[in-house]
């Protein structure tokens, strides 16, 4: 099991239709919790905040994703130039498996995460400053409880 399907509970939405269980709300389509865990699964690939931030700058989002991390107001970015700055990064893939187990287009996918990926980046640098990586990798529960504070 990779880590989308472990954040995502191991089901997407079709596998949720039928036994009214959405695994934990992680494999919901397009909900918080399958957001925030599809944030999270691009946080671990991208090797942490600042490997997301330092892969955002060199594909033309180094503005916004400062903005992001710094303590006044996130800059919004468009979800067609979130898609291309991912898919020059090489996370291209996970977004469209991400897309494929919920149930929904990479397009609308995106249109939602480019909402999302800045809440979280800025939820995981309070301080304006972007946190070491742990030897261990990204940890994900650091993002535990921001989807009650952006989805409730």
């Amino acid at each position: 099991m990779g880590l989308l399907d472990e954040l995502l509970g191991g089901q997407g939405a079709a596998g949720n239709a039928g036994n009214g269980s959405n695994g934990g709300g992680l494999g919901s389509a397009l909900g918080g919790g399958g957001l925030m865990a599809v944030a999270a699964a691009l946080l671990s690939k991208a090797g942490g905040v600042g490997g997301l931030v330092s892969m955002l700058q060199q594909h033309g989002l180094g503005g916004a994703a400062q903005s992001w991390v710094g303590t006044g107001e996130n800059q919004p970015v468009a979800p067609d130039q979130l898609s291309q700055a991912l898919q020059g990064g090489g996370l291209g893939n996970l977004v469209q498996e991400a897309a494929a187990k919920m149930g929904t287009s990479p397009d609308e996918l995106m249109a939602k995460l480019s909402g999302v990926l800045p809440q979280a980046v800025d939820h995981l640098t309070p301080q304006g400053q972007v946190p070491e990586q742990p030897s261990g990798g990204f940890d994900t529960s650091a993002l535990s409880g921001l989807a009650g504070k952006v989805f409730g």
